[in-house]
């Protein structure tokens, strides 16, 4: 996602983005890759694909 795009989802919703907002967005972005990896290779995953994308977001095939 980039800055363009996450300042338009903002100003779709009528919201203005004040200093140092972008950084903080950014961050938690991040943070919620790294965790997303983390999970993977925990899952012991070597590739991640759209049928294992669960794994990453920290579901289990049984919460379905």
């Amino acid at each position: 996602m980039t800055k363009g795009e996450i300042k338009k989802a903002f100003k779709d919703e009528g919201i203005q983005l004040g200093a140092g907002s972008m950084e903080g967005i950014e961050y938690e972005l991040a943070q919620v890759v790294k965790r997303m990896a983390k999970r993977c290779k925990e899952g012991n995953l070597k590739r991640l694909t759209p049928e294992l994308f669960y794994i990453a977001m920290g579901r289990y095939a049984t919460d379905y």
